[in-house]
Order: structure tokens, then C-alpha cells, then sequence
């Protein structure tokens, strides 16, 4: 989704991003645009998916996960701003947030996510990945539902010594240690240190289902081997209350059970 300002009101960028003297004046830095999460439903789903799953992966950890919030990232001046799709900020005070300042928090993005279309193109490869690689995030992926115009759908950047982005050829974060793979129009995420796959609430809910089936199978089968186990018993002493009465009418008879044996 692209949530920014027209690029010709943008500051131009440079190499290093020079902050600009806060006016005595308040300077209000809005939280929204009015416009639309993204352009297509899948593009929302992908979105909201890809916040879902960092949010739970990343519970215990101190990290906050935003969805198509602005980022402000020039102090003093509102429009210098863009709403990245889904982005990831380490080490910052687990709230709720309005928007995010680089320069409240005190830390850049560590990775930043855009689901992006051949209408977003020009936006996600030149305008943002310049920027952010000049902020410093260490990782920009580009997820393309559609395969409009990223032929693998996803393609991912890291910033190399020199900080700049160059392009992940293995599919891993090594800010998430996850391996991300493009599943239809949804992005897969597994745990590097087991393979497991971080599920949707789908693929949850399917789990919960199929276990929930094998414990009432299983309880089933224990149901069945108790009720056989208590007629295995009966049967057991109805065969002992027989060999008694036996007994005790050849004894009667004369014959002593003890005596024979």
C-alpha cells in the first residue's frame, strides 16, 4: 500500500537525513490519511496475515509490530512520512502506538514489509527502498501477490557493510530468523532453529479441529477396550461362580478336589 505524501512536497533525500528545527509552535504529526489499507483484498489479507503472525512469533520479545502507520522519521517536519505496509521496531516500550517517531523511539525499523502491485512500483522500489535504506532498516521485503511485477513474488534486501541494500538470494530474515516463502497470495513464515511454519488462524483453527478429532477417537477406543475390559471381567467371574458351584456339588457327592490332586 502506498500511504505517503506527494513525493514532490517529500524532502529530498540524501545520504544522511538532516533533522529540522523544531518552531515553537506545536506540530501536529497526524496518524491518518483517510486513505484505504491497500489496494485489493488479498493485499489486505497479506497485510493483516503478516501482522498476525510477527505479533504472536514476536510476543515475548520487546518489539512492536505496525500496520500501514505512519512513520515519521524527520523531527519538526509532518510531511516527511510514509506508512510502510507491516514494519518491526526492536527494543522499544510495548504499547500502543499512534504513529511511530524515529526520534521519540530511538530506533530505526529493523525490517519493513510492502505488499506491493505494478500500480505501487515506482513508489515501493525507488522512492522507499532508497529511504529506508538511508534510515538504516536492515531489511526491506517486497511481497507482489499478483506476481505483477516481482517475477518470485517476494524478494527481500539486507544492507551489507557499506549499508547498502543488496539482495537476499536464501529467503531468510536474519532479523527474524525466519525462512519467508510466497504461498499463493500469502506469505509463509518458518522458524529457522525447527522448520515449523508460523500458522494463520486457519491452519490453527484446522489443528485445533484435527486434534480435537484424534482425542475423541482416542477416547473412543478407551471407551471401547474398558466396556470389552469390564465384560472380559464378568465373564471371568461367572466362569469362577460356575467352577465353584461345580465344586462344591462334587463335594457333595463325595469328591474332594483337594483329595484328587
Amino acid at each position: 500500500m502506498v500511504a505517503i505524501t506527494d513525493q514532490r512536497s517529500q524532502p529530498q533525500i540524501t545520504n544522511q537525513v538532516q533533522a529540522v528545527i523544531t518552531t515553537t509552535s506545536e506540530i501536529i504529526y497526524p496518524s491518518s490519511d483517510g486513505e484505504p489499507l491497500a489496494e485489493t483484498q488479498q493485499h489486505v489479507l497479506a497485510i493483516l496475515m503478516t501482522l498476525a503472525l510477527l505479533r504472536l512469533y514476536l510476543q515475548d520479545q520487546q518489539a512492536e509490530v505496525f500496520a500501514d502507520q505512519f512513520l515519521y522519521y524527520i523531527e519538526g517536519n509532518p510531511r516527511a512520512r510514509v506508512a510502510p505496509d507491516v514494519m518491526v521496531v526492536f527494543d522499544i516500550e510495548k504499547r500502543l502506538y499512534a504513529n511511530y517517531k524515529i526520534w521519540e523511539g530511538k530506533q530505526t525499523p529493523a525490517i519493513i514489509f510492502e505488499v506491493t502491485s505494478a500500480g505501487t512500483k515506482e513508489v515501493d522500489w525507488n522512492f522507499k527502498k532508497t529511504l529506508y535504506e538511508q534510515l538504516g532498516v536492515t531489511e526491506y521485503w517486497l511481497f507482489d501477490p499478483y506476481g505483477e511485477w516481482v517475477a518470485e513474488k517476494l524478494q527481500g534486501f539486507r544492507l551489507n557493510e557499506d549499508d547498502v541494500y543488496k539482495p537476499i538470494h536464501d529467503s531468510c530474515s536474519q532479523v527474524l530468523q525466519l525462512r519467508l516463502q510466497a504461498e499463493e497470495y500469502l506469505i509463509g513464515f518458518y522458524r529457522l532453529d525447527n522448520g515449523e511454519k508460523l500458522l494463520t488462524p486457519e491452519e490453527l483453527y484446522s489443528a485445533a479441529q484435527e486434534a480435537t478429532q484424534i482425542a475423541e477417537a482416542a477416547n473412543q477406543m478407551a471407551e471401547v477396550a474398558n466396556q470389552r475390559a469390564e465384560v472380559a471381567s464378568k465373564q471371568a467371574l461367572q466362569e469362577k461362580a460356575r467352577a465353584d458351584r461345580l465344586a462344591e456339588k462334587l463335594r457333595q457327592l463325595g469328591v474332594d478336589l483337594d483329595d484328587e490332586i
